[in-house]
């Protein structure tokens, strides 16, 4: 199993799964943008997924994570494979009420080391979110992970930060967005309504 890519293999398999869209899209954050990857387009097909989080799980294992925690829905899948690629469980928080929380069951021992593993970063809110969970479980985070980081740099991260791929694409808040004056109807590809 290859554990390394670069940028332009990553691509290359949103292009080849039609995962790297153009329009008018609303984004989790709120935001609107022309350019969206959906990650759930490459994760369908079980090879790309295996090889994207063994990639991602190359990139956090210096830092010795004992599980991953995932935000429901889009980091569940690419988590499932850092965790395997790992050898390490893989756990999920979901909304419940508007916010996310452990369910299911899930827990951490005192201090267990756990890297937050999510498909797309933007402002890292969801991220932060994830790392605040964790941590009010008694974890310890040791780094973030994503595949894709269209965050700019700005996603004000408290811990390491790694991803396979940066992508810019621009970004508008929604009163002041140009694809919205001129009439273009928005489309929320996310996981967020």
């Amino acid at each position: 199993m290859m554990t390394r890519m670069d940028a332009a293999d990553v691509l290359t398999r949103f292009r080849r799964a039609g995962a790297l869209l153009e329009g008018h899209f609303r984004l989790t954050s709120g935001l609107h943008s022309p350019g969206y990857l959906q990650c759930a387009l490459v994760l369908q097909h079980p090879r790309d997924a295996e090889a994207l989080g063994a990639a991602l799980a190359a990139l956090v294992r210096g830092t010795a994570p004992q599980a991953v925690l995932s935000p429901a829905l889009g980091g569940i899948v690419i988590g499932q494979e850092v965790g395997r690629a790992l050898g390490i469980r893989a756990l999920f928080a979901e909304r419940q009420e508007g916010k996310l929380t452990l369910r299911r069951g899930f827990a951490f021992a005192p201090g267990e080391k756990v890297v937050v593993v999510e498909d797309v970063v933007t402002t890292g809110g969801s991220t932060r979110e994830t790392i605040d969970v964790a941590r009010a479980a008694g974890a310890e985070v040791v780094a973030a992970a994503a595949i894709v980081d269209r965050s700019g740099g700005d996603r004000q991260l408290d811990v390491p930060f790694h991803s396979l791929v940066q992508v810019s694409f621009p970004t508008y808040a929604a009163d002041s967005c140009p694809l919205c004056l001129a009439g273009q109807p928005v489309v929320k590809p996310g996981s967020r309504t």
